[in-house]
């Protein structure tokens, strides 16, 4: 949309032309409504002339010239943009009025918002109050609006700081009083003309043609567009082909059309005559018909008519932006679309855009949608004037919506929730327009087709689209009603009784709908479906409790209500059930009952009236209304039996069910049954069914209704005398049936926690269901909110009470927090709760016994004292005391005591127990409040009673006692002494009240003797269980002392076990020399330590043989992982070579911007048995191609067999190679073997090599000095007489793995394809051995961990072998190849080696020139006749010297970068290191020229150089103890700063002092330092022309998150992308690793790599991570993890809400604070490269994702 900025200078430029036009316009007497139509038509149809591609830029300039800015000039009468401005500043509208986008995060408050719908958007959220209050953050399917400002909305802080009235800059009170009378009176003239031509062209039919005042008397060119529109059946692909066979289009163009086609609703993708566009529309829906069944909607249109269809929505954005300047406009505006034209039956102008919304396309109803925002929605009177509009045409906006096929999002009826949720507006609507009837009654227009003959539902072969669409209706009666009203008139009154009432014929249709029979025989042929009516007594279940809630808010309309109701049960129960009745008898009671049985006749369990009945019934109860009732509803019309009798029949089948009755009538019932009790639904389906039972037993007499219990639940014969019978599934559904009578029956007398039936409140209700929960085991915050029912503001009430009863236990590093009941509330616990399913009531059963035993109490679990029920429901009580209770328990106890095994089960039998219990605690309750002769509960009394007069009769406190020895009843042993202890108390109390006082006191007495009997014993259990704690916890402290001493002893065996032997020989080896005194543990130079080596046994995981390592045997291998890795890099935004092809990876740069890292999971294998089951997993992956595999093969990835992580290669173990140093030679060597004599031999030996190799004239090589060498002379062969030896001899499978690692090293590293022979593999295999030694060092820092001892197992073993390794590989490779680079690589240190190529001081990596050097450099004792390598005397001055030239290089490094560092403090330090600092500076200073400043303190330089070398001298120690085997210092086993340094030095023969390494070699080193400073690279350094890397670098972390998560969705708000200015959903997602906002999923940002299209974020961590990276979805708040193109996983975010959960999608909604130890357990994946093993090992587990396409994320 154009505001005042981008009209500026083009309207300007243009505005003089337009002069005549504007006065005409201002001409009083002209008539506007001719002129601006005149002009619409001169101008209109030649700016929008080309559809096809449309200029958009230049379109917009013309419109703004040629049509707005004269009229806006007309409007206000002066320049629009001062005028405009002026508007601006005088005062925003009190109400922000954001209209949401898909996607968008929107919060509410759960404190302060009047209901759910009541929402912020984020930049009024982040300035309101509600910011610290109890919010809810959730994510805009779009098209709601911002409440800020709305009184109504909010029960506190309606407004935020940017809406209060003095917010703006000048007082609120004149920005209304803005607009003068004469644009008033303008605005009145041009409104009506610009709306009515919106409305007509909107609304226009005529293809060809435009209405008359429009056309211009030009004749006609035939030029047409052929218009193809959206719609949601077909798919992006349907259109896409349809177009490409239809208009023979390329793919591209297809796709940009279908694109536009989804955005805007239609798109021109044809021009040109009628003829040739008809053909192309018939084309088009031909081929769009075969693909799907449903041809596409294509349309051709002049296109003239398109210009001006498309300028009405101009318009319409343009009157929708003048709506936020004024209160005025938006007035004047209403005023005009609410106009009906006098004497006319036609709508008026927003009607009929509303009537015509499911027409229009989608572009036009987002402006038409939004301009009702901008006006209608932002005053509140008007607000009220539409609403009614709105409820006028109801019906037939929903009809329309329900027969179109775009999303709720897109149709007008979606605004319903903007206006019925306003509690006034709701209350207006009911009283005035009858809102409640006009929905229900929509609800039955629509869905005539799916009544049966009887008039009842019946959702067979249902479209779910179409019903979804009807959920909208019910949505809207649930808006409605989500405000109580606080005050009553007597019109509010009728018009709900008469809503109430329409509302019951929806109920009417439901009641006893989808009736089924039971299957005999044979197995029902299709599942019918079950899903819809589920669905929709769902979607009512909320609306039906705030009828009942609107119902008791008034006496008189509860009454009145009740009646309805009953009346409506009634209709629907008598009809067609004029059967005769039958009778039978038990205990001498009779039953008259209809003849009606579950198992053969139809039953349904759908039936909302009578549970709406018994909802009412319970609310009459509990406001005492009960007590009129009769006034109502006359005691003869009442019929208790027939309103329970449906109920009834539901909860029977329920348990023929369970009794695997109805099995073949298939998984439907299972399902409906499932629902019926599930915490969705049973709110308003099972819990009323047990009230309406509770009602019955309250009504009827208590024989009576256990009689009619008994025959419907078909068990009469099963408790009178019962034939034996061999029919096991026979006996078994006996059983199950009585135990779930049994079950019903305690739930009928016990579940007493509903508001009305006793004196409970909600909170209660919440707090016993929450208690029953936690007794099963400690929950989320999130599986309690599940299991708990919602009440229509979608709150559970758990909040209010969950501390009350449980304790939060805080969530580690992963899981989440769990709530733990409190102590106290366990005495709550009912074991036959009646909301646990099976298996949560066996768990909690079993948890609570377990429980009890470890307390070292019973077992019996008792209910605990039920609260008394209300008056109306007093009579329940009487059916635990009745007769045919009475036989029922008797009958029960004597099966099970007479052991007739077949008919009794424990679970039936602890059933029985437990209506003993509640007789009992009944009956104790009542004698405790009342005196015995007014308490006629004679429990006690019948139970002690015989049950017949015959010889052998028992009562059943005979049978409890014989119960006790019944074998298979042991588990109930401690129920039945419960019980006979509660029959001696009931007693007790009985005589106690009936005798005198002193026989009461007596009584007591024995009372407390028999107690404090049961005390002792407890006592004496506790006691033992005491005794025998102390004992465990004695013998546990020993073996713990035990165990510590052990692991102090053999500490470094703990800490660094190999997993495959269990114990690393060469460690044990270290510990046990250790105590030598003459050990020495130096890595470098003459005074070299031992090498610590031990025979390695190993064993193969693949086929568990064990194998000594040795040089000469079959090879064994780690499986391990190589990949490419930017994690140490200094430099993100360094452009990554994606092919290696001309890669030189010789020289690594300080930056280390990617290198290649070696992993291992320390896993060991035969090569053979390595490679047979590699070959087996190829041959398993061929013969099954159509699965989709996780690794990729072709690239060698496998899973290792033991712990499943990805790996592509193996590492061969080669054994360490011991050399010892003989003190003596070593001695005599150093006499001779000065640096400079080192280094003159080895000049010498290279320049012989040159010759030998050119053949050409002797290479002249500038000589060293030669001072103190007298006149010996040197020759080619003088290095070996310092010490050679011959060259280890590996075995053929050995060298064959070496080969193959290597090359996978060179594969991976350079993104090649593999070749053996090229001459870069050995340079790989150096830098990966340094790169990884530089990653660990680097995670051990960041974890401050000590060097040494703290590796893990898989780190150890894996650069153990990965070191030995790269010194093995040069034996594969060509000697005078590695010579070569060995020159290379020297050049950078030795000046006169320099080549051409040879990149300066500062542009390499010295660590990285440290592993090449010093692993190449053996190959200069390599002779044409003998393989030869130098001697441990040798190499140790090799390694010595080339170790202290590349440190005196680093040094030079950091002294340089050094340079332009400022001293933040002053330190007078004048140590010895100082001053020799200072003595290099000077000498640096001399050899610059005076570019590196000398007056740098020497403390400051030597600060830095300690500081910055650290890194790379841990780099080194590393190296060389995996590469010697010598064992390093104690002090690097632990972490200490100092300590560290000087152990560092000493282990590396270095003097503390560095400086005095430049010195001692004065005269060698100086020529070369001299070299070094004389480098142009280091001179423009120096002067401040480029910037040299700083040491220590910096240790990478992923980037910083803010604690609050709603900063983060703050920042994902102002997310634009670059590449597409539309105002589409996007999916911003945020780099971990470098923080860049990127926009996934999206068309827009794709992009092209190597022929191939990626998605930004694929694409971006190409560059990032080198192909692995980590982002952080915003909206979704979840974390991807990305590798490569085709692999992906999703990782739970590190953000967590106040009850340690992660919150995917933000489905709950809670404040999310980031979690630091999950963010750092993010951290350390990415350091530890182990991303790429988790996303193997989320893919193995969840392999759902194969179908997402990685490649476009």
């Amino acid at each position: 949309m154009a505001d005042g900025a981008d009209r500026g200078p083009a309207a300007g430029g243009r505005a003089p032309a337009q002069a005549p036009e504007r006065a005409m316009w201002c001409d009083e007497r002209f008539d506007f409504q001719a002129a601006f139509l005149q002009c619409l038509a001169k101008h209109v149809p030649n700016i929008y002339s080309a559809e096809m591609d449309p200029l958009v830029e230049k379109q917009e300039e013309m419109v703004q010239a040629a049509i707005l800015y004269p009229l806006e000039c007309y409007l206000f009468g002066e320049d629009p943009d001062i005028f405009l401005e002026k508007l601006q500043q005088s005062g925003t509208s009190q109400l922000c009025g954001k209209v949401f986008k898909g996607g968008e995060t929107t919060y509410s408050c759960r404190d302060c918002a009047v209901d759910p719908t009541c929402v912020l958007c984020i930049d009024c959220f982040q300035n309101s109050i509600h910011k610290n209050h109890r919010y809810k953050m959730h994510s805009s399917t779009g098209g709601g609006f911002c409440d800020c400002g709305d009184t109504e909305a909010w029960k506190a802080g309606p407004l935020c700081t940017k809406h209060e009235p003095g917010a703006s800059s000048s007082p609120k009170e004149n920005s209304e009083c803005q607009l003068n009378e004469e644009i008033m009176e303008h605005s009145r003239r041009v409104f009506p003309s610009v709306i009515k031509y919106i409305v007509d062209m909107l609304i226009w039919e005529e293809e060809k043609e435009l209405p008359v005042e429009l056309t211009i008397s030009r004749e006609k060119v035939d030029s047409y567009y052929c218009v193809l529109f959206n719609d949601e059946h077909h798919s992006y692909d349907h259109v896409i082909y349809s177009l490409q066979r239809a208009l023979g289009c390329e793919l591209g163009e297809a796709q940009l059309h279908t694109t536009a086609i989804d955005k805007e609703g239609r798109r021109a993708v044809k021009a040109g005559h009628y003829a040739s566009c008809q053909e192309a529309k018939e084309e088009i829906k031909r081929h769009s018909e075969n693909v799907s069944q449903r041809p596409l909607h294509v349309e051709v249109l002049h296109a003239d008519v398109m210009a001006h269809q498309k300028f009405a929505l101009r318009l319409g954005s343009w009157l929708n932006k003048l709506m936020s300047y004024s209160s005025d406009f938006r007035q004047i505006f209403c005023q005009i679309c609410l106009k009906e034209e006098a004497g006319s039956e036609k709508p008026c102008f927003i009607s009929k855009l509303m009537l015509w919304d499911a027409r229009l396309h989608k572009g036009a109803r987002k402006v038409l949608h939004e301009l009702i925002f901008s006006s209608f929605f932002m005053e509140m009177e008007y607000k009220k004037l539409f609403a009614v509009e709105f409820v006028k045409y109801y019906k037939a906006l929903q009809k329309e919506y329900i027969s179109d096929d775009h999303d709720r999002v897109l149709s007008v009826t979606a605004l319903s929730v903007q206006m019925f949720t306003v509690p006034t507006l709701a209350r207006h609507l009911i009283e005035e327009q009858n809102v409640i009837t006009t929905i229900t009654e929509t609800l039955l227009e629509v869905l005539p087709e799916y009544l049966d003959k009887n008039d009842k539902f019946n959702f067979q072969g249902y479209s779910q689209d179409k019903l979804n669409r009807v959920y909208s209706v019910i949505y809207d009666l649930r808006y409605i009603l989500v405000s109580k009203p606080t005050v009553w008139t007597d019109r509010l009154r009728e018009r709900f009784l008469e809503g109430f009432v329409s509302f019951l014929r929806i109920l009417t249709c439901m009641q006893g709908m989808e009736e089924i029979k039971r299957q005999i025989g044979q197995h029902i042929e299709v599942d019918p479906d079950w899903e819809a009516a589920i669905a929709i007594q769902m979607q009512l279940k909320n609306i039906l409790l705030m009828f009942q809630e609107w119902c008791a808010c008034d006496e008189e309309l509860l009454l009145r209500s009740y009646r309805e109701c009953h009346k409506a049960v009634m209709r629907c129960s008598t009809n067609g059930r004029s059967r005769e009745k039958t009778v039978f008898h038990l205990c001498g009671h009779t039953l008259e009952s209809r003849p009606y049985r579950v198992s053969a006749d139809p039953v349904s369990i759908h039936l909302p009236l009578s549970r709406t009945l018994a909802g009412l019934h319970v609310r009459l109860s509990k406001t005492g209304a009960i007590s009129r009732l009769h006034e109502f509803v006359s005691p003869e019309e009442f019929q208790v039996e027939l309103l329970v009798e449906y109920p009834l029949r539901c909860l029977v089948l329920v348990a023929q069910v369970a009794a695997e009755m109805w099995r073949r009538n298939g998984l439907s019932l299972i399902s409906q049954v499932f629902y019926y009790q599930d915490v969705k639904c049973r709110e308003e389906m099972y819990d009323k069914d047990i009230i309406m039972l509770q009602i019955g037993a309250s009504l009827m007499d208590p024989n009576q209704f256990l009689l009619l219990i008994l025959q419907r639940y078909e068990l009469v014969d099963a408790f009178k005398k019962m034939k034996p019978t061999k029919d096991q599934d026979l006996i078994k559904q006996y059983n199950v049936l009585i135990e779930e009578m049994l079950q019903i029956l305690i739930y009928v007398v016990g579940e007493r926690y509903v508001p009305g039936i006793s004196n409970v409140t909600k909170e209660d209700v919440i707090m016993r269901e929450i208690i029953h929960l936690l007794c099963i085991e400690p929950m989320a915050h999130s599986v309690i909110t599940k299991s708990l029912p919602e009440n229509e503001n979608n709150e559970t009430g758990l909040e209010n009470v969950i501390d009350k009863v449980a304790t939060f236990k805080k969530p580690g590093v992963s899981g989440h927090g769990v709530y733990e009941l409190k102590g106290e509330c366990l005495k709550e616990f009912n074991m036959f709760f009646y909301h646990y399913t099976k298996t949560q009531h066996s768990k909690a059963e079993h948890t609570q016994k377990k429980r009890r035993k470890q307390e070292n109490r019973d077992e019996a679990l008792p209910p605990p004292p039920p609260p008394d029920f209300s008056p109306a429901f007093s009579n329940v009580v009487k059916i635990l005391n009745c007769d045919v209770m009475m036989h029922i328990l008797r009958t029960l106890l004597q099966r099970a005591v007479e052991l007739e095994t077949h008919l009794w089960t424990e679970a039936m039998i602890q059933m029985v127990l437990h209506l003993l219990s509640l007789g009992l605690l009944e009956e104790k309750q009542q004698l405790q409040k009342s005196p015995e002769e007014e308490v006629t509960f004679d429990f006690y009394h019948k139970a002690t009673r015989m049950g017949s007069s015959a010889l052998n009769a028992v009562n059943v406190l005979m049978l409890l006692e014989k119960l006790k020895s019944v074998p298979q009843l042991e588990a109930q042993k401690d129920t039945v002494n419960w019980i006979l202890q509660m029959f001696d108390m009931v007693k007790r109390l009985r005589e106690k009240s009936s005798l005198a006082t002193v026989g009461a006191t007596s009584g007591s007495e024995a009372t407390k003797g028999d107690e404090s009997t049961q005390d002792k014993e407890k006592a004496e259990r506790k006691r033992k269980a005491e005794a025998a704690r102390l004992h465990r916890q004695k013998i546990m402290a020993q073996m713990s002392a035990l165990q510590r001493n052990f692991i102090e002893t053999h500490k470094l065996l703990y800490e660094n076990t190999l997993e495959a032997q269990g114990k690393d020989d060469a460690i044990m080896e270290e510990e046990s020399t250790s105590s030598a005194v003459d050990y020495s543990r130096i890595a470098l130079g003459p005074r070299r330590g031992p090498s610590v080596t031990e025979k390695e046994v190993l064993t193969c995981i693949l086929c568990q043989e064990e194998q000594e390592v040795k040089l000469e045997s079959a090879a064994m291998v780690l499986s391990a992982c190589v990949q490419k890795s930017t994690a140490l890099t200094q430099n993100r935004s360094r452009i990554l070579e994606l092919s290696g092809d001309t890669l030189d990876p010789l020289f690594m740069h300080p930056d280390l911007p990617c290198g290649t890292h070696t992993g291992s999971c320390g896993h060991v294998m035969h090569a053979a048995c390595w490679q047979k089951y590699f070959e087996a997993i190829q041959l398993n992956f061929r013969q099954r191609l159509h699965v989709e595999q996780i690794f990729d093969l072709e690239n060698g990835e496998y899973l290792c067999p033991l712990c499943k992580s990805l790996c592509n290669t193996v590492i061969p173990i080669v054994p360490l190679q011991a050399q010892k140093i003989n003190s003596e030679d070593a001695e005599a060597v150093a006499q001779i073997l000065s640096l400079a004599r080192w280094l003159e031999i080895v000049t010498v030996r290279i320049s012989g090599y040159s010759v030998k190799n050119t053949k050409g004239e002797k290479q002249s090589l500038p000589p060293f000095t030669n001072k103190g060498m007298g006149n010996s002379t040197l020759e080619f062969h003088s290095i070996l007489s310092f010490g050679v030896q011959s060259s280890a001899k590996y075995s053929s499978s050995i060298r064959e793995m070496l080969i193959l690692f290597a090359t996978t090293i060179y594969r991976v590293g350079l993104k090649v394809a593999p070749n053996e022979a090229d001459s870069r593999i050995p340079m790989m295999t150096w830098s990966t051995c340094a790169f990884t030694i530089q990653c660990i060092e680097n995670l051990l820092e960041t974890e401050g961990k000590p060097l040494f001892g703290s590796l893990q197992n898989r780190q150890h073993s894996g650069l153990k072998a990965l070191v030995q390794f790269a010194a093995a590989q040069r034996s594969t490779s060509p000697q005078l190849l590695i010579q070569k680079h060995l020159i290379r690589l020297l050049g950078v240190l030795l000046p006169n080696f320099k080549g051409e190529d040879t990149p300066s001081l500062l542009e390499v990596d010295m660590f990285h020139i440290l592993v090449g050097a010093v692993l190449s450099f053996p190959s200069l004792y390599w002779e044409d006749a003998v393989d030869l390598q130098p001697s441990s005397v040798s190499s140790a001055y090799n390694h010595l010297y080339l170790f202290h030239l590349t440190t005196l290089a680093h040094i030079m490094q950091i002294v340089i970068s050094s340079a332009a560092e400022s001293p933040t403090v002053h330190s007078s330090d004048n140590s010895e290191e100082a001053q020799s600092a200072q003595l290099f500076c000077r000498e640096v200073c001399q050899y610059t020229s005076g570019c590196f400043s000398q007056d740098i303190p020497g403390w400051l330089v030597w600060d830095c150089v300690k500081k910055g070398i650290m890194p790379y001298l841990r780099c080194a120690a590393l190296f060389f103890h995996y590469l010697l085997g010598v064992s390093p210092p104690e002090e690097l086993l632990q972490v200490s700063e100092e300590g560290q340094f000087k152990a560092l030095c000493s282990y590396l023969s270095l003097p503390t002092n560095l400086f005095l390494l430049f010195h001692e070699y004065r005269d060698t080193v100086n020529p070369l330092l001299q070299r070094w400073c004389a480098d142009p690279v280091v001179l423009s350094c120096l002067k401040g022309k480029s910037i040299a890397i700083r040491y220590p670098r910096k240790r990478n972390h992923l980037i910083e998150l803010p604690e609050d998560y709603s900063c983060l969705l703050n920042q994902a708000s102002h997310f634009r992308c670059p590449r597409s200015s539309d105002d589409e959903q996007k999916h911003p997602v945020l780099c971990l690793f470098c923080g860049a906002m990127l926009c996934s999923q999206n068309t827009c940002c794709q992009e092209m790599v190597n022929g191939e299209e990626l998605g930004a974020c694929t694409s971006h961590a190409l560059q990032c991570g080198a192909g692995v990276c980590m982002f952080l979805k915003i909206r979704e708040c979840k974390v991807v993890l990305i590798e490569g193109k085709t692999r992906g996983c999703l990782y739970p975010a590190p953000y967590l809400d106040e009850y340690g959960e992660t919150d995917p999608g933000l489905k709950r909604g809670n404040p999310l604070h980031l979690c630091q130890e999950r963010y750092r357990k993010l951290h350390l994946l990415w350091q530890q490269h182990c991303i790429v093993e988790e996303i193997a090992r989320s893919q193995e587990t969840n392999q759902i994702f194969f179908g997402f396409n990685w490649q476009l994320l």
